[in-house]
């Protein structure tokens, strides 16, 4: 390894060392693995249950045994087992305390700035999604009112009436009563001039990994794993309250995979939730029903969370924004994080200043955490705070990472139009393209894979418990899950120790290359969200197919998280920008089709992702205005709605005028 460049400004506790890798050696050829559906599905699990050899034989073939190979150029790290950076302090935020100010003094006049106004880039109202901002609008004109919208959305995602709504599917649970005394509460702050900000009365969904009072917490299983009730008699958690502060109506919980253990969105208890663009192919998951219902424009901004890109995937195969933190940004409390070492919550969005204006209300930081705490007096930032007056003084260098060998991973159709917005970005916002070297991607991924499995199998029932209560919630997993937990617990403290010795030297790295020696903190890691797009739906057959039994096909996850993982396993932030579409389909070979065109039908949404330093979302969220602005009404290629899309204000002002 290369000596540590010079000393960083001292602004972050435990951020690495900056020490560039030792070159890793060439990526082997990788084995392929048997997907299983179907009868082959559940006798496969059996199998793999009950047999150490061919579990061991699987592990192997997967290539975590991978690992050892390179144990003599990583031998000497010292195993970093929580990728966690901590900012020392908040930096000021210039000319914020006017704008501040002028969002909370007069009540209903709040947030009326860029925010509201007409956005550059945008397509007309029309043709995009709609933004919170439009939400916001229609509230202060008195044109429509939260009431108005919850009672256009439920009948659309309640599965309780005959027949279920037509976006049931993407719901997990709606709770009636809770939703329309939220919209009523929220109506009534409107209409006395006391509303409680910019997001006050804009709908939105929980997935279904978050605690909530009146709702059950599932993890996408067949197990009720809902929190105990606090002191205050609720079970919500930190991020659900911080939602309910500002006034945001939630309209329940949305679906999502199993556990959260693979990428496809496949759910064989509640249903598999369809992609909004093509009912062919999966949302992607695992937080697919908060992609869905943004994308269907049922909400403009979704609550998820990724521990593998499942925030990102579901965003880039629904042609939605999706925004993976910094590891311990926004808190699980006070609940548990069910993978620990790489899992964190995060939003999702429309539009890029409405995930802004819901990133600002996430991130007060629980009292718990190291992160800096607010003061009590000072209100979530908005979008406007965050996107045109950014916290620090200095003035942020505009430039794009590509690592190129990496980058030429993902399908030529995919890759074609990730460099056309990129080549957007250099053209009209003034970018500059550097190339960069990051070394032990393979080893990296399979270290990410390794961990994130090890750490579900000790958080989730054990196999073959000696206890009935786990015994029973054992065996109600689905067969998918329970090849994964049973990979999870074949892995030696060996090889998990080289994965943690692993993670800090690629921290170290990319350390090295946001050093001021080098590439600067302003650099943004840019690749496809996922090397193929989209994921096909194979066996459609209601009777045993994949969508009733489930799905295990390990060759195609490793695929989907070509990129994603190194977001989670070093703690970096992340976001998730739509890029186009390519046409439906696949070669034999599971290559995507070429790239579509405006009026092409079934076509599948491809997302670009840029990963920025430890907590630097704030600046990842301008990188994504300024690729947004350049998506205007000329390229509808870029993002475009659904055919399943709802214009729910429309259907809001169609219910007020009946009224």
């Amino acid at each position: 390894m290369s000596p540590p460049s010079s000393p960083q400004k001292k602004r972050f506790f435990l951020y690495p060392e900056p020490i560039s890798a030792p070159p890793s050696p060439p990526r082997p050829e990788r084995k392929s693995n048997p997907a299983f559906t179907g009868l082959v599905l559940v006798i496969a699990t059996f199998l793999l249950e009950w047999s150490g050899l061919l579990r061991q034989y699987i592990w192997q073939n997967a290539g975590f045994g991978d690992l050892r190979k390179i144990r003599h150029l990583i031998e000497s790290a010292e195993p970093r087992f929580d990728p966690t950076v901590f900012p020392l302090g908040e930096e000021a935020r210039p000319d914020s305390s006017s704008e501040a100010s002028d969002t909370t003094a007069n009540g209903n006049g709040a947030a009326q700035s860029k925010t509201a106004a007409a956005k550059p880039g945008l397509a007309p109202l029309g043709q995009r999604h709609y933004t919170v901002a439009d939400y916001r609008e229609l509230y202060l004109s008195g044109e429509v009112t939260p009431l108005d919208v919850a009672h256009a959305i439920l009948p659309f995602i309640r599965r309780d009436t005959s027949p279920p709504g037509l976006h049931s599917l993407g719901w997990h649970e709606v709770n009636v009563d809770l939703i329309l005394a939220a919209a009523r509460a929220s109506t009534e702050r409107y209409a006395s001039g006391q509303s409680l900000g910019p997001l006050d009365g804009v709908p939105s969904v929980i997935k279904d990994e978050y605690d909530m009072t009146g709702y059950t917490t599932t993890l996408g299983s067949p197990n009720d794993y809902t929190g105990k009730k606090l002191e205050d008699g609720k079970i919500d958690a930190w991020n659900v309250r911080q939602m309910e502060a500002a006034g945001i109506v939630i309209l329940g919980k949305v679906s999502m995979h199993e556990f959260g253990m693979d990428t496809s969105g496949n759910n064989i208890l509640f249903g598999t939730t369809r992609n909004p663009y093509n009912a062919n192919y999966y949302t992607g998951g695992s937080s697919g029903g908060s992609a869905y219902a943004v994308a269907t424009g049922l909400v403009p901004i979704a609550l998820g969370s990724d521990g593998g890109g499942s925030i990102r995937i579901p965003a880039s195969y629904c042609s939605v924004f999706g925004l993976k933190t910094s590891h311990g940004r926004l808190s699980c409390k006070p609940g548990e994080n069910h993978s620990n070492t790489c899992g964190v919550n995060g939003p999702l969005a429309a539009d890029i200043r409405s995930l802004a204006a819901f990133y600002g209300v996430l991130s007060e930081a629980h009292p718990t955490t190291n992160y800096p705490l607010r003061s009590p007096f000072t209100p979530s930032p908005t979008a406007d705070q965050i996107l045109f007056h950014p916290s620090g003084s200095h003035s942020r260098k505009k430039l794009i990472g590509i690592p190129e060998a990496w980058f030429a991973r993902a399908d030529p159709s995919v890759q074609r139009l990730c460099r056309a917005t990129i080549d957007r970005l250099v053209m009209h916002r003034g970018y500059t393209t550097v190339p960069i070297e990051i070394p032990f991607l393979h080893e990296g991924q399979i270290a990410h894979a390794l961990t994130i499995l090890t750490d579900a199998a000790t958080l989730l029932p054990p196999s073959h418990p000696t206890e009935r209560r786990y015994k029973d919630e054992f065996e109600r997993l689905s067969p998918a899950n329970r090849i994964l937990l049973a990979l999870g617990r074949t892995t030696p403290a060996a090889d998990f120790l080289l994965a943690q010795k692993l993670r800090r030297v690629l921290m170290q790295h990319l350390a090295w290359l946001w050093s001021a020696a080098q590439h600067g903190p302003d650099m943004v890691i840019v690749t496809p969200v996922s090397a193929c797009a989209g994921w096909p739906i194979a066996n459609t057959d209601p009777s045993g197919g994949e969508l009733k039994r489930g799905l295990s096909d390990g060759d195609r996850t490793l695929r989907t998280m070509e990129f994603v993982w190194m977001g989670n396993f070093c703690g970096v932030p992340a976001l998730s920008v739509p890029s186009g579409y390519v046409k439906p389909g696949e070669n034999k070979e599971g290559v995507a089709g070429d790239v579509a065109a405006a009026g092409d039908a079934g076509k599948v949404p491809v997302g670009l992702m840029a990963m920025g330093e430890w907590a630097s979302e704030e600046a990842l969220l301008r990188f994504g205005l300024d690729a947004e602005e350049l998506m205007g009404p000329e390229d509808e290629g870029v993002q475009c709605r659904p055919e399943c899309w709802v214009d729910v204000l429309r259907l809001a002002k169609e219910r007020k005028g009946r009224a």
